[in-house]
């Protein structure tokens, strides 16, 4: 009986904890709603909502999510985060107007070539975007084992307020599919967490847009 109670409550653990990680931030009904990209992946292993919110109007968020990349102004994660995962790169801190366009087929870079063993690093690309609400990524594709669809989506919130929320959606293909997505799950949150507070803390850093209320 003890034994069956430690792994109880060891399961009870697991359980808050994976909750904790799953969908910080986020109500049930935000978990629950439909999102660009979500038909992507139609029996998914995995599903993630994680979101924030930022005081600015969606229109002072849009121009952050845009030029994220590796490659154009970086994910704006913790330099902490940076050392730990081995990726030698700068966050901007700016809107940089020549990373404002981005159209589908487009891709981003979120690792380098050769990090962890990777040849080509990690690069997604872009299927789906709805200009002012939503980017939509996606990894692999088809059947490949390293398949994943990531969606940014910013929606208005009260009066002068966004959300932005992000979506992870892993299919269900192979079967260790749930198994590799539960593993990666504690670090693809805390990094997921590490975005969305960097765009919360630049967007809400920058001047005023024209007309905002004071």
């Amino acid at each position: 009986m003890t034994a069956i109670a430690r792994l109880g409550a060891t399961a009870a653990v697991l359980l808050a904890a994976r909750q904790f990680f799953r969908n910080w931030g986020t109500t049930k009904a935000e978990c629950a709603m439909p999102l660009p990209g979500d038909s992507l992946v139609g029996q998914p292993a995995v599903v993630t909502t994680e979101g924030i919110t930022i005081e600015r109007p969606p229109e002072a968020v849009w121009p952050w999510l845009v030029q994220i990349g590796l490659d154009r102004a970086g994910l704006y994660a913790y330099e902490t985060l940076h050392t730990l995962a081995g990726l030698d790169y700068q966050d901007a801190d700016r809107i940089h107007p020549e990373w404002q366009h981005l159209a589908v087929g487009d891709t981003v870079r979120l690792a380098p070539r050769g990090w962890l063993g990777l040849d080509d690093g990690i690069l997604v690309t872009v299927v789906e975007i709805q200009e002012g609400r939503s980017i939509v990524l996606r990894t692999g594709g088809g059947d490949s084992i390293w398949d994943a669809v990531w969606s940014l989506n910013v929606a208005e919130h009260g009066d002068d307020g966004t959300r932005l929320l992000i979506r992870t959606r892993v299919p269900l293909r192979r079967p260790g599919a749930v198994v590799g997505a539960e593993l990666i799950a504690p670090p693809k949150a805390f990094v997921t967490r590490a975005i969305l507070r960097g765009v919360k803390h630049r967007a809400e850093s920058e001047p005023a847009l024209p007309g905002d209320p004071p």
